[in-house]
């Protein structure tokens, strides 16, 4: 079947070459001599930074591209207002039509690939076929590659088929670019949820290419879910582990820039508390047999924003990305390092920015894109957890939830029940800052777990298919649900919590809470620390300034309510009954 497929698609795209991809380290350095060779990439010093490559992509192809990132399912209601809804047999034929002789000039790879441990009975299997070795040696990195998967899908076991094409034939006589891609209005990330097929044309960057990431294991994995009864999740997963050596595994759903890989590598400030990390992006979760709810890390490596990585933000990352790490659009030092806005030290007074161009302190732009990404494997992560590929999964004990909220969301606040959890999910959101939506700004953007972009399926279902796992869990096996806000601002508008490493005194509450070890105080919002539960030891922090963190303004939660009902009437007939229930029962709390 899949020999078949690849012959098909072949047929369609033209391939001067066709290459299997092993997934081996002789292969893999082939491919990266080969990019060097062809002046693709560059090889950074390998005193400062061993086996490390930095790419720079075309100016128009820098970050994910959700204005050309469709559904294609059967029929439109089942995609929902989040989502740019195709007509599946449309877009086929409009795909069919650039992708006909796309690879002409160039070698088609084919790229056998495992989202989850082997031996996880949640694993999916996939194959990439592609025309970028860009995409080849990242996928290495994401995904488990090779013969091995290989193996799997000849004896029987399904596979996801996914084609990519950066949409830049050659023909004869034709120079390659550095960064071959297509024009917006030609680049297109299409899933295709009933018949579990993803294609992509025109994009070489990230998930627009990256097709087991956020294409296989959050769009069409959610679909999937739902079918299969199991949750495909974007959220980091936490190993805690207290001074007397007991642990906890936590989920984490959290929007863009508001701190979910520092927090999943987290250097705890208090003695004894010890953070691990499963995983930092995607989490797939399922009820087993013991009736808990476990999760599972699809993913085999890190794909993180360079930008504002430091020691200070996140020193376990910079310690995972020393050695062995594929940069994308970062700058380059004079002596053959990376550099980014945010990193440590002083600012340089020569760079090589990401469009290659020189940089200088007075240059009115920025160095590395905001967007500029490593690349890098999760085992070398100093504080990977060993149980990070165990194909059981570990059990949840905790959910967490945040955004970036300047005011009304306390410190930390616990959900008075499953459902009610699942409301804390469904309206959570971060204020808008971008300075191209100056009308938008200050308002919240709701992002329900943190997945608005990449929900497979109609977003009321996807509230709903929560609400229904609940009630496959016993009570006393249900995760808690906890909503943090790092990001509350004084009056002056400095932020009241210090963050980074202090946020593990709220883990710790949040541990303790889990085995009721610590009293709470209900609040019309949910449970928050009472006084003395909340680990200060230490830390240099007012009384006034945990007052502030904790306060809960009526006015600003009837605000807060009038903006969630607005979202929800977005959702439409679909919104469950149940959210519209908790809905009331908070507005009757706060009268």
């Amino acid at each position: 079947m899949a020999v078949a497929w690849v012959h098909e698609m072949a047929m369609l795209c033209k391939p001067d070459h066709i290459h299997w991809v092993d997934g081996s380290k002789a292969e893999n350095d082939r491919f990266l001599d080969q990019i060097i060779k062809e002046h693709k990439a560059i090889k950074l010093n390998p005193q400062l930074r061993p086996d490390s490559y930095a790419f720079f992509s075309d100016p128009m192809d820098v970050a994910r591209v959700e204005e050309r990132t469709f559904i294609a399912s059967k029929n439109e209601t089942d995609a929902g207002p989040t989502n740019h809804w195709r007509n599946p047999v449309e877009l086929k034929a409009e795909m069919k039509h650039l992708y006909r002789g796309s690879m002409r000039g160039r070698t088609m790879y084919i790229i056998p690939f495992m989202m989850g441990p082997f031996g996880s009975p949640l694993s999916k299997n996939g194959i990439q076929i592609t025309d970028s070795l860009y995409v080849v040696v990242n996928m290495r990195i994401m995904t488990r590659v090779g013969t091995r998967v290989l193996e799997k899908i000849k004896q029987g076991q399904d596979f996801v088929p996914c084609l990519h094409s950066v949409g830049y034939p050659l023909e004869k006589g034709m120079k390659d670019l550095a960064w071959p891609s297509a024009p917006i209005q030609r680049k297109y990330i299409a899933h295709f949820p009933e018949e579990e097929l993803i294609w992509s044309f025109g994009s070489g960057y990230g998930g627009n290419a990256l097709l087991g990431k956020k294409s296989l294991a959050l769009r069409l994995a959610s679909v999937m879910a739902k079918k299969e009864n199991w949750m495909a999740e974007h959220m980091l997963i936490l190993k805690v582990t207290n001074p007397e050596g007991q642990v906890k595994y936590m989920t984490g759903a959290f929007p863009s820039a508001c701190g979910k890989t520092n927090l999943s590598m987290l250097v705890p400030t208090i003695p004894g508390w010890k953070i691990e990390t499963i995983g930092d992006d995607i989490a797939w979760l399922w009820v087993k047999r013991d009736g808990r709810l476990y999760a599972i890390n699809p993913e085999y490596g890190f794909f993180g924003v360079a930008r504002g990585t430091s020691y200070r933000s996140n020193p376990n990352a910079m310690k995972t990305i020393a050695k062995n790490t594929i940069f994308t659009n970062v700058a380059i030092t004079d002596d053959g390092d990376v550099w980014w806005e945010g990193i440590d030290g002083e600012k340089p007074k020569h760079l090589v920015d990401w469009q290659k161009q020189d940089w200088y302190p007075d240059s009115n732009r920025p160095a590395a894109h905001p967007n500029g990404r490593f690349t890098v494997s999760a085992s070398q992560s100093p504080v990977i957890a060993r149980e990070w590929e165990d194909p059981d999964g570990v059990p949840i004990s905790a959910i967490l939830l945040g955004g970036r909220r300047s005011d009304t969301m306390p410190l930390v606040h616990e959900s008075l029940s499953w459902n009610h959890g699942v409301f804390m999910g469904s309206m959570m959101g971060s204020e808008i800052t971008a300075a191209t939506l100056t009308n938008e700004i200050g308002k919240v953007r709701r992002d329900p777990f943190a997945m608005l972009p990449f929900i497979g399926y109609h977003v009321g279902d996807y509230l709903k298919h929560w609400i229904d796992m609940g009630l496959t869990l016993a009570e006393e096996n249900q995760p808690k649900f906890f909503y943090v806000n790092w990001f509350r601002l004084d009056q002056e508008g400095q932020f009241l919590w210090p963050g980074f490493g202090e946020n593990a005194r709220v883990l710790k509450w949040i541990f303790e809470r889990c085995d009721h070890r610590v009293e709470a105080a209900q609040t019309p919002i949910g449970y928050v620390p009472i006084k003395g539960t909340l680990d200060l030891t230490n830390l240099n922090i007012a009384p006034e300034q945990i007052n502030q963190l904790f306060q809960i303004d009526i006015k600003n939660w009837q605000k807060e309510i009038e903006s969630i009902k607005a979202f929800y009437q977005s959702i439409g007939y679909k919104l469950p009954k149940e959210l519209q229930q908790e809905l009331i029962h908070l507005q009757n709390r706060l009268v």
